[in-house]
């Protein structure tokens, strides 16, 4: 009678547990359907009290509305010409990205390693970085000429500096204990880089990351405004001059999508990356807790 007790318990934990994993994804699709279903009515509505107070309350030649909005995106995305503007920009956004993080990366590296190098240098840095980077969109115009370079180049100063700031103080902050253990099992340089630093960079880098994202696109659209004969931000400069307020709407929605893109990419490579490196799992812990 007891054995036959005790095997009953043992069946109804097993299903138990058995069900919890499929509950825990169940709730999790839930939540998720839950978020985006808020997300489209916030927008919805957010259309439709744009399309009722435009006239009545706020100037339509200011504002337009979503449905002369959407006709001028139309417009914009079946035009050749207007698919030249997206490439222009998107190139000027994807290099220019992927030079400031390259140029942020060896700066934060090589200053946060030798101490000398970073007391001599973070004051100097912090001075340039102060500059606004649309100030220097003139100067990199006049070397690089009103090409796709002088975005490139601005993008890229605005990116090299928030990644530069987050590896250096990343590399600062690294714990000199766990380097010290290492070295004392006799662990070489590519030890600490796999088990201390990497792990250490990794949070504070991909964060670096995602802010640099629209801070590319920021200085390029900048760089567009000033002197540029293609991209979306001379397509954007051109419509508020013209009084185009369907126009400017029209490339400010490409835009959103443009940053939109960037940001699931980065996202994506930052979940990949932290759950390659085990790191994944101390997130969840830690938002959890």
């Amino acid at each position: 009678m007891v054995a036959a007790t005790s095997s009953a318990v043992n069946a109804e934990e097993s299903r138990t547990a058995a069900s919890k994993p499929s509950k825990r994804v169940d709730d999790r699709w839930r939540e998720t359907a839950l978020v985006w279903s808020l997300r489209l009515a916030v927008i919805a509505l957010c259309f439709a009290l744009w399309q009722v107070m435009s006239g009545p309350v706020l100037p339509e030649y200011a504002v337009s509305k979503p449905t002369q909005v959407w006709r001028a995106l139309r417009a914009l995305l079946s035009s050749s010409s207007g698919w030249t503007d997206i490439e222009t920009t998107a190139f000027e956004v994807v290099v220019g990205f992927a030079i400031g993080v390259a140029a942020g990366i060896v700066m934060g590296l090589v200053l946060g390693s030798f101490r000398l190098a970073g007391r001599v240098m973070e004051p100097l840095v912090a001075a340039v970085n102060g500059v606004p980077k649309i100030a220097l969109a003139p100067l990199f115009v006049l070397f690089f000429g009103i090409g796709s370079w002088s975005k490139i180049y601005i993008a890229a100063t605005g990116v090299a500096f928030v990644v530069f700031y987050n590896v250096y103080l990343g590399l600062r902050l690294r714990e000199r204990e766990l380097v010290e253990i290492i070295q004392v099992m006799g662990g070489r340089r590519h030890h600490v880089l796999s088990y201390v630093t990497i792990p250490t960079l990794a949070a504070p880098f991909f964060a670096a990351l995602k802010t640099g994202g629209p801070l590319a696109i920021l200085g390029v659209i900048g760089g567009e405004f000033i002197a540029a004969s293609q991209g979306v931000g001379h397509e954007l400069f051109n419509s508020a001059m013209n009084l185009d307020a369907a126009g400017e709407f029209a490339s400010l929605a490409v835009l959103m999508g443009m940053t939109l893109i960037l940001n699931s990419v980065l996202t994506t490579l930052d979940k990949y990356a932290l759950r390659r490196l085990g790191l994944a799992t101390r997130r969840q812990s830690g938002a959890s807790s």
